[in-house]
């Protein structure tokens, strides 16, 4: 028998403390995002209702819809939102206006528009330097920038730079997976903050035994994505393996 996506959550949750204590580490210490990219609306109730706090999104408009859905049901609580996709210059007045948290931060630029954003709104946004810790060509900054770039982003009324994100490799060898977040790991702590978003469903464990206090988990919850996408749009800007 299919197990549910509270059963799911629940053997994630079991695990997460296991691989946690055995790296010396409180398993409160790590946050879950449930990553519903490509999920319907009733998926992320259905989180939302296993006890799911934290849900992570990678497109604007796919993202608006299903809050906006799971706003009007009467009893819900909303969970706090992450963007986790790339961030746009033309959509950052969107992004900072619907989500509490934007881990996808890779240029000045993109930053300021956010800023901006921001204070048009009154509110500090918390945010997340996103570097690249792949050898592959993708979004993210260097992690030899990422120092400069956060003290830029720190410069900017209306931000609140808390940590690092990164995404692994797309090799499915560990030990490059390993390097990879070491090297993240590295660059949290010169870049500072509370959060060191990394790991997904096919890499989390490593994440967490190199340090990360936020795991990102859309397949290993939800199950494969649906081919088709309820609110139309479509995967295009990042690496369909370790996604999340």
């Amino acid at each position: 028998m299919e197990l549910g996506l509270r059963e799911r959550y629940r053997l994630l949750e079991r695990e997460l403390a296991e691989v946690s204590r055995a790296a010396g580490r409180d398993p409160r210490a790590v946050a879950v995002v449930a990553v519903t990219k490509a999920q319907p609306a009733a998926a992320v109730r259905e989180a939302v209702a296993a006890g799911i706090a934290e849900i992570g999104e990678n497109y604007l408009q796919e993202a608006r819809a299903k809050f906006e859905e799971l706003a009007s049901q009467p009893g819900v609580a909303m969970p706090r939102k992450h963007f986790i996709g790339h961030l746009q210059t033309n959509k950052a007045a969107a992004i900072a206006a619907i989500f509490d948290l934007v881990q996808s931060v890779d240029r000045i630029e993109a930053g300021r528009a956010l800023a901006k954003a921001a204070r048009s709104l009154g509110k500090v946004l918390p945010v997340l330097v996103q570097v690249n810790v792949s050898a592959s060509p993708r979004y993210g900054c260097d992690p030899e920038r990422a120092e400069a770039l956060a003290e830029a982003l720190r410069a900017e009324q209306g931000l609140a730079v808390d940590g690092v994100m990164a995404i692994g490799p797309l090799a499915a060898d560990r030990e490059s997976i390993a390097r990879s977040f070491e090297a993240a790991a590295k660059t949290f702590r010169r870049v500072g903050g509370k959060t060191l978003s990394m790991g997904m469903s096919g890499d989390w464990r490593e994440a967490v035994r190199h340090g990360s206090t936020m795991i990102r988990i859309g397949t290993a919850l939800f199950g494969p994505r649906p081919v088709s996408l309820t609110y139309g749009t479509a995967p295009g800007n990042e690496e369909t393996r370790l996604v999340s």
